[in-house]
């Protein structure tokens, strides 16, 4: 399997759920723009968008692929059959757990919802009633996820990757069809719809999910519950991995609760929005290669190929880089212009757009850290150790949580956005350190010879956009057309100046650009 093409089929699909996504947000701040309502309802929508980082993203795929594979290429087993059989008795344990959990997240949303926010910063008894609504129409989102996340976990063993990342689209283009055909005057009713929405795009994520595997020939039946020794192991191992795969998205629930309790209203509208910005390179490069790198590094030490595994993850990292040093640059530097062009309009004004490009500024610094978070797990989860990256996680989050307190208050809605950068990174070393002492990750020459050459043409990309961004500013507040003629044009003249930088550093060569065609061609 071509690695680049994997990761590119699934990136390009998350990259267009992504796109959808600002699209999404862009009408968003149009209609709700950034205040009680709009962190209301971000705040309602924060569990669901963890658990499916969680479970869709992170924990399910990484503790029930590798044991999946493992049914499926015994050479002694019946193949897929085994592989399917083990799934139904994950789906009959899971099923009611969810079922239950839903029932008491529902009871318990009061609660759930103080934990969350904080309860807001000087809200009415009714204000806080509304944002509690908001929460019990999003939970059943959490159910609906994680049996899909089951579906996409089989077809991305059979390398049908590019169906379960399509799953994602359906829920932005369910918000968006919310808020073109129901958005009110009232923010709080446009907010509700949005609520009601997420739910709604659940439902058909999973009925698209369980087409799919019908269409390749996997239906799986209800069983009666039974803890057979492997769904024994497979629990063993969720729950480890979804507080090592998710310390970003817990650190980001920590951040939201401070913000809501702590700052001014609006001020977790600028941290969700500055972070629906730095999750696009993040969805394309990160998600990606994660999914890809996961069945493929298992397979690979399945078949003792341990060489082969290696090799794999330094190509990862080599790729993470590449994707990642530019995206960073433009993010940190050009936030501005950005969030003008995407954001700029209706009721979301100037000072909400320059907040939340200072928000963006401090989360991108951590983009690097976030992705190579994706590329550096699978050596862990390949060979079913879970609890390092748990333990690694803990630590992160603790880091986290100091950050936060540390930094809110003087700066404000930067705050949190920089302890979350800054608790990545430190889960990255962590992570990092303990697979070179193992030896189960080496940097090779190859590695160790572009990676400076990345960053060097990366910084050579950002005095460019740096200097550039002044000329776009004026056009950024314009028609549709126009703002997206503008940017295109930074973009543009960022891409093309990284290129050349890439190629006069030698960080990519003409005889990769050869290889790389010359894959395509035969994949």
């Amino acid at each position: 399997m071509n690695l680049l093409k994997a990761t590119g089929t699934v990136g390009g699909l998350t990259l267009l759920s992504r796109v959808l996504g600002l699209v999404r947000d862009s009408l968003f701040a149009r209609y709700v723009g950034a205040g009680f309502a709009s962190d209301a309802f971000l705040v309602a929508f924060r569990l669901p968008n963890m658990f499916r980082a969680l479970f869709a993203e992170g924990a399910f795929s990484s503790a029930f692929i590798p044991m999946f594979n493992r049914k499926v290429g015994d050479p002694e087993g019946r193949g897929l059959r085994d592989g399917l059989d083990f799934a139904e008795a994950a789906l009959a344990v899971l099923l009611p757990v969810l079922i239950v959990m839903t029932v008491l997240l529902e009871v318990f949303a009061w609660p759930v919802t103080l934990v969350l926010s904080g309860r807001f910063n000087g809200v009415s008894p009714e204000q806080f009633a509304y944002a509690v609504e908001l929460s019990r129409l999003t939970i059943p989102y959490l159910m609906l996820i994680s049996v899909v996340s089951l579906f996409g976990g089989i077809l991305n063993s059979m390398h049908k990757f590019w169906v379960n990342a399509a799953a994602p689209i359906l829920l932005n283009l369910t918000l968006i069809v919310a808020l073109l055909g129901f958005h009110s005057d009232d923010p709080m009713v446009t907010a509700r719809n949005q609520a009601i929405g997420v739910s709604v795009s659940g439902a058909l994520q999973l009925a698209w999910l369980a087409w799919a595997c019908r269409r390749n020939g996997v239906r799986l039946k209800l069983r009666r519950p039974r803890l057979s020794p492997e769904v024994k192991r497979l629990l063993k191992l969720i729950w480890p991995a979804a507080a090592g795969a998710g310390a970003v998205q817990i650190n980001l629930v920590v951040s939201t609760a401070l913000a809501a309790s702590l700052l001014a209203h609006g001020s977790v509208t600028y941290i969700y929005m500055a972070d629906r910005l730095n999750q696009l390179p993040l969805g394309l490069i990160g998600i990606g290669l994660g999914t890809v790198l996961l069945p493929t590094i298992s397979r690979q030490l399945g078949a003792g190929e341990d060489a082969a595994a290696m090799e794999t993850q330094n190509r990862g990292m080599e790729l993470a880089l590449l994707l990642t040093l530019p995206a960073t640059m433009a993010l940190v530097l050009c936030g501005e212009p950005i969030a003008a062009a995407l954001f700029g309009y209706g009721k979301f004004d100037a000072l909400d757009t320059h907040y939340t490009a200072q928000a963006l500024a401090a989360f991108s610094i951590g983009l690097p850290s976030y992705i190579l978070v994706k590329v550096l797990t699978p050596g862990f989860y390949a060979r079913q150790d879970t609890k390092t990256p748990v333990r690694y996680a803990m630590i992160s989050m603790a880091v986290n949580l100091v950050g936060n307190l540390i930094l809110i208050l003087p700066l404000q809605h930067m705050g949190p956005p920089l302890a979350t950068a800054i608790a990545s990174t430190v889960n990255v070393w962590m992570l990092y350190r303990t697979l070179v002492k193992r030896g189960h990750f080496v940097v090779d020459a190859r590695l160790k010879r572009r990676a400076w050459r990345l960053a060097l043409a990366a910084l050579a990309m950002g005095g460019v956009l740096w200097a550039g961004q002044g000329l776009v500013m004026p056009y950024v507040h314009g028609t549709w057309t126009v703002r997206i003629a503008a940017m295109a044009g930074l973009v543009t003249a960022g891409v093309v100046v990284y290129g050349l930088a890439t190629v006069l550093s030698g960080a990519f060569s003409k005889q990769d650009l050869k290889l790389l065609l010359r894959r395509r061609r035969t994949n």
